[in-house]
């Protein structure tokens, strides 16, 4: 829409605007951001409206606008730009439009009922980043204009995706051009822009504009006085109104309105009634402007501040308690008077008039209105989730109508993926207050509601759950169970284990008993340090090794056995015959799936990850291939999909495909970044990105992950995937740092045996350590390698017993050893660890100096994508040609 008055002194920022929209129109469609920031009334909505008329003939211009009393809103300012847009569809190409994110994200904007598990916001943030890079794909012949004016009053979930969304600008056709009050948005949430523009920093993608619009100048002032009111209007007169608005375009057009309104001469005599005029612009003097036009247009008014923004005539006619025909006479009085615009649905001329009327209302007035429009609301059908902004505002009366309302409307926003929204409800639910009966179980699931958003806070909820009465059995182990993994997620594992053991004494044997037991070995067993992990490991056998799997918590008790008895060492098949149990057919079973809530998705992880420490790596890359899919599925694209994308990783390392863990890993890690920072899933890729690139020989690169990731002691609580001190104690070998190495090497051993974690894949302690006592100290190399070799027979797995082989081979005879390689290369043969058989070829071609033992090991080498022990077969082949 054109603006109906000039731009003055704005062309600074058209000119933004003018470059901004002829790069998006141009050949290469480059796309941006574009950011106005100024304080109000200097006229973002107005240039808004400007770029909005330049651009219309060139582009898509989709738009949308915060509003104060709707920032509570989950999805408010996304649904206004993408829902105009998405209604030209019908429903059965909207489905084929938003493809697999359907489920995940077309809930949040209202077009399907939430159906499956709770979705991640990351998920439902992916999802909306897909629909508007296809929307945008469609109008291929026209690229596509966002504007957000008004952002700073932007809900938060909407200000969360466009922070993220504005990071991969340069990858689309499509320009986002923003308005918002620096001050507001900064009181909000400053992250908001900063992490946006860290983000953009990182990818180097889109290019961001922005301009801080200032006051008019006493000339620009002059001449929009002179454009209203006529080339006569003198100098002292104009001089004054900019005296009297500060510059400020929306207060000297609005008084410059009122010296019309009354007639007066733009004379210097006049000037003096100026300062008079403009105090009935804004705040005391509009709402005594408004008063003047009556009770029931004020009234009226009232009702469409309480409403905010998109306002219903007809509900704004129900608040107010007046008829269709009454409410359109004061909507009639209200546009004469320039406060609001519009006719169905309504809009305040500027948001300094809605913010003014709605603060005059008095406060008990106020709080009655808001609850009567819940009411309204409610009663339209349009459910509890639309009317919970209102009844957010209405003060705690022991109303416990109210907290049942709440608690719909936090399960609503759940699962539309709006766990912020939830909260709120949920904390107001609890100041009402409900009933003592009620007061736990509210508490649970204000602490569910918080658990993929902020552990700390689920950890303080769930506690105070389980401090009072009010709690069934089933929702005691429940509470229990998810207050373990909150502080597990939280680098609190032993307070997790001490939780569940508290709770499991006062609980009587049945499925809920065997759950808690089960979640204490788990947590117990994945600390990093531990009292007694032999005695743990012995409780677990006796608990576990007769179960049959008959139902979840046997599975549960087998999965923890058999991930247990791989870290020990125990007998492979032992351990998979364990797993075998723990599964139907070759899949968890429902409840122990990955997206299920009861047992958590660490169960089946941890089957895989014994799979694949067993040689067992198709059932492994299967599983984690599931999750992927259980995750995207289910827009579960946060810590979930970064960890899957970590373990299909490290299914690839132990494969052997180096370049392929190497792109997995990284892909965990990058979406790890977009989580937060020093999460458990960013120590486990990390781990596994560094070991990968020293086994593709690029240590320089290993150390850059390690320094970006801090990775190195202090270590968490938990363990790291595999074992942290051992993948660094390999870095720092491979760097040449060998004192520092044997002691971080050392420092691991002295964690791990005294816990009988003999598993030498997993944590290849002492063939290192032995590598690099090797030279200083043989005789105890050599025993190291020796112990090495009876865990890893002990084991038996192919490739535990040729990799203890190979060391072996290095403190023997010549002859002894070449046996010993040859022993080593026939092991690894038939195991899936291409690049662990690739080392020991060329071992075996260096010990029997053998040029075609060589070429094939720098044959194989390259095929893992292992360039430096490539480069090593290929110098051993030029010393045995030298050599000839």
């Amino acid at each position: 829409m054109k603006p109906s008055r000039p731009l003055y002194e704005r062309e600074p920022e058209l000119a933004a605007a003018a470059r901004a929209v002829d790069d998006l129109c141009g050949a290469q469609a480059v796309g941006g951001l574009l950011v106005f920031s100024g304080e109000a009334g200097l006229g973002k909505t107005a240039l808004l409206a400007e770029i909005r008329a330049m651009a219309a003939d060139r582009c898509t211009v989709w738009s949308a606008r915060g509003g104060e009393t709707v920032t509570s809103v989950p999805f408010h300012v996304v649904r206004q730009l993408l829902q105009p847009a998405l209604d030209r569809f019908p429903p059965d190409e909207t489905r084929a439009l938003f493809g697999d994110w359907y489920d995940t994200t077309a809930p949040a904007l209202g077009l399907a009922e939430p159906s499956g598990p709770q979705p991640d916001p990351q998920g439902v943030r992916d999802g909306l980043d897909f629909v508007v890079a296809r929307l945008a794909s469609r109008l291929s012949h026209r690229p596509l204009l966002l504007m957000v004016d008004d952002a700073h009053w932007a809900d938060g979930e909407s200000l969360t995706w466009l922070a993220s969304f504005t990071a991969r600008l340069g990858e689309l056709p499509l320009l986002v051009v923003q308005a918002h009050r620096p001050q507001e948005l900064a009181e909000r949430n400053a992250s908001y822009v900063a992490d946006r523009d860290a983000e953009r920093g990182s990818d180097g993608q889109g290019a961001t504009t922005r301009v801080a619009l200032r006051a008019l100048t006493p000339d620009a002032t002059a001449e929009l006085v002179r454009a209203a009111l006529g080339e006569h209007a003198d100098d002292p007169f104009c001089r004054e109104v900019w005296a009297v608005t500060g510059g400020n375009p929306y207060e000297a057009v609005e008084l410059v309105a009122k010296v019309q309104d009354q007639e007066l001469a733009p004379i210097e005599e006049s000037a003096g009634q100026l300062r008079e005029l403009g105090a009935s612009a804004r705040g005391s003097g509009l709402v005594a402007r408004l008063e003047r036009l009556g009770t029931n247009a004020n009234r009226f008014a009232w009702a469409a501040a309480v409403l905010g923004t998109d306002i219903s005539q007809e509900l704004a006619a129900t608040l107010a308690g007046m008829s269709s025909a009454e409410a359109a006479d004061c909507t009639a009085r209200l546009r004469d008077a320039r406060i609001v615009s519009g006719f169905d649905p309504l809009e305040f001329v500027h948001p300094l008039i809605a913010t003014a009327v709605y603060r005059s209302i008095p406060p008990a007035t106020r709080t009655a209105m808001h609850g009567r429009a819940a009411w309204a609301i409610t009663r339209a059908g349009l459910g509890a989730a639309a009317a919970s902004r209102h009844l957010l505002e209405v003060h705690p009366d022991d109303d416990q109508e109210l907290v049942a309302q709440l608690r719909e409307a936090a399960g609503q926003h759940l699962a539309v993926g709006a766990p912020e929204a939830a909260r709120r409800c949920l904390e107001r639910a609890l100041e009402e207050p409900p009933r003592p009966k009620d007061r736990a179980v509210l508490l649970y699931e204000l602490g569910c509601a918080t658990l993929l958003s902020s552990p700390p806070t689920t950890v303080q909820h769930l506690r105070a759950a389980l401090d009072m009465p009010g709690l069934d059995d089933g929702l005691r182990v429940d509470a229990t169970f998810r207050l373990a993994a909150a502080l597990a997620h939280n680098n609190q594992l032993k307070e997790a284990a001490i939780s569940l053991a508290a709770e499991a004494a006062r609980t009587a044997p049945g499925p809920g008993l065997m759950r808690l037991q089960a979640a204490h070995f788990m947590w117990e067993g994945m600390q990093a340090t531990e009292d007694d992990g032999p005695a743990r490991s012995r409780r677990l056998t006796r608990n576990a090794d007769h179960l049959k799997g008959r139902d979840n918590a046997e599975r549960a008790l087998l999965t923890l056995r058999a991930f247990d008895a791989m870290l020990r060492g125990e007998n492979a098949q032992l351990i998979v015959d364990l797993c075998e149990r723990a599964l139907i057919d070759g899949s968890p079973a429902r409840g122990l799936g990955w997206t299920d809530s009861e047992w958590g998705f660490e169960l089946p992880t941890m089957v895989g990850i014994t799979y694949a420490f067993t040689d067992q790596l198709d059932r492994a890359e299967s599983l984690f291939g599931e999750a992927v899919r259980a995750f995207e599925i289910s827009g579960w694209s946060g810590a979930h999909l970064a960890f899957a994308h970590t373990l299909l990783g490290m299914v690839h390392r132990r494969r052997g495909r180096l370049a392929e863990a190497e792109g997995f890993l990284r892909e965990g890690l990058r979406l790890a970044d977009r989580v937060g920072s020093g999460l458990p899933v960013h120590w486990d890729a990390a781990c596994l990105l560094i070991d990968t690139l020293l086994a593709r020989g690029r240590v320089a690169e290993a150390r850059k992950i390690a320094d970006r990731y801090h990775f190195g002691p202090p270590y968490p609580s938990a363990m790291v995937l595999p074992d942290g001190p051992c993948v660094r104690g390999r870095l720092l070998l491979a760097e040449g740092r060998k004192e520092e190495a044997i002691a971080e090497l050392e420092a691991a051993g002295a964690a791990l045996e005294p816990r009988e974690r003999h598993n030498g894949i997993w944590a290849p302690w002492a063939g290192d350590l032995a590598r690099a006592l090797a030279d200083d100290d043989p005789g105890r190399a050599a025993h190291l390698a020796a112990r090495a070799r009876v865990h890893a027979e002990r084991f038996g797995t192919d490739t535990a017993i040729g990799e203890a082989l190979r060391c072996v081979s290095l403190f023997a005879p010549p002859e002894e050893a070449e046996q010993l390689l040859a022993d080593a290369l026939r092991h690894l043969e038939k195991s899936s660890s291409a690049y662990e058989h690739a080392l020991a070829r060329v071992d075996y071609g260096v010990a029997i100096s053998s040029h075609r033992e060589l070429a094939r090991a720098q044959k194989q080498a390259m095929a893992c994508g292992a360039e430096g022990l490539a480069a090593r077969a290929q110098q051993a082949r030029a010393s045995i040609r030298s050599a000839e």
